[in-house]
Order: C-alpha cells, then sequence, then structure tokens
C-alpha cells in the first residue's frame, strides 16, 4: 500500500482511477484532463491516459492494487516508458504523454504505452517481485503483459515465436514477446499480469 501525505500548498498527485483505497482528512478528487492538442487525439485513439484523476487536499490518501508490490522511481529530469497497467500515482508536476509502439502493439494487445518525464515520483506495482533487465549486453526479449516499464531510448520490436505446438495448451499471446537492445533497461514482473479492474487503459 502507498501511503501518501498531502498539505494544502503540496503539489498535486496523479493516479490510476480505482486505486484509492482509502484518505483520511479532507481531498479532492478530480478526473485529468488529456491537456488537450495531440495528446486529446492520441488519448481518443488509444484509451491510455483516460481513467487518470488529480488528488489534492490535506490529510493522507492511501493507493493499492489487488495487494500487488509497490516500488518507487525517482526522476532528476530523466524519463521511463511504462506500461499503463502498471501505473498507480505520479507527482503532479512531471510531465506526460502517450506514445505509439507502432506495429508492435497491434499484436500485442497494447498499441501505445505511457511517457513520463521530469523531476518527481512515479509509484507503480508488480504482480510479485520486480526484477531489472540490462538490454545493452544482449538481446532480451519479455512477454507483453509481464514488461512494466523500460528506457525511453529503446524502441522496442515484435519477435513472433508462433509454432503449432504453441496452440496447444498456451495462449496465442505467448507467442509473441517485446525486444529490447540497447543501452537501457526493462523492467519486468515474475507475471503475465492478472488484469485488475481499475487499470488504465
Amino acid at each position: 500500500m502507498l501511503r501518501c501525505r498531502l498539505e494544502p500548498d503540496s503539489k498535486e498527485i496523479v493516479a490510476a482511477q480505482g486505486v484509492m483505497v482509502s484518505y483520511q482528512g479532507h481531498m479532492d478528487f478530480a478526473y485529468q484532463g488529456s491537456g488537450g492538442g495531440m495528446r486529446m487525439l492520441k488519448k481518443f485513439a488509444s484509451g491510455e491516459g483516460g481513467s487518470l484523476m488529480k488528488v489534492r487536499g490535506q490529510g493522507e490518501v492511501f493507493f493499492a492494487r489487488q495487494a500487488h508490490n509497490i516500488f518507487l522511481m525517482e526522476l532528476e529530469g530523466e524519463a521511463i516508458t511504462l506500461n499503463t497497467g502498471n501505473l498507480l500515482a505520479f507527482d503532479g508536476n512531471l510531465d506526460w504523454d502517450i506514445r505509439s509502439l507502432g506495429n508492435v502493439g497491434v499484436m500485442s494487445g497494447g498499441l501505445f504505452n505511457l511517457h513520463i518525464q521530469g523531476h518527481g515520483t512515479i509509484a507503480l506495482t508488480s504482480h510479485g517481485q520486480p526484477m531489472i533487465l540490462d538490454c545493452s549486453q544482449q538481446p532480451t526479449f519479455v512477454d507483453p503483459q509481464a514488461a512494466i516499464c523500460w528506457s525511453p531510448n529503446l524502441t522496442p520490436t515484435l519477435k513472433n515465436d508462433f509454432k503449432m505446438s504453441s496452440l496447444i495448451g498456451r495462449g496465442s499471446g505467448e507467442s509473441f514477446q517485446l525486444g529490447f537492445h540497447g543501452p537501457g533497461f526493462v523492467v519486468i514482473q515474475p507475471s503475465e499480469g492478472v488484469t485488475p479492474a481499475g487499470i488504465l487503459g
């Protein structure tokens, strides 16, 4: 569970809708708009970024998602690309945008992901203990539902391992992996993901 303390002069928090489990004090929850322009068009087309809420007030608010592990990432001017299904919350001063994965998403079930950058904290969830993989030494392939986030300079490619044996006892989605190779990392979870209610996308 993520515990956040807010004061009237604090920066607001942006969170996924449906992940607030409790709060104490006085809180205001409001829909987080897209900000207009191209971001609005991409949100309409993708559904990504469509289930965010702004939280401000005085007191404490608690966020969680089905008792999944929570870990924090501190950005100091850097950026990160993430799977919105693993997003819990982030500081409201961070800039975010919807980015296309091109033909990767057509087969893996998600054409767009969220790109966040600036100075602040992001809270992400993992179905199990997360692991960081170095993609700089050799190609790294990840099930699309197991990828939590990755370095923004990495552009995933689609690898198709489809074989006739894949039709027996396996979901067809497991035949496709996201391939990463270059200076950077990808964070994975030890699960192909349980689709919880109230996630983004």
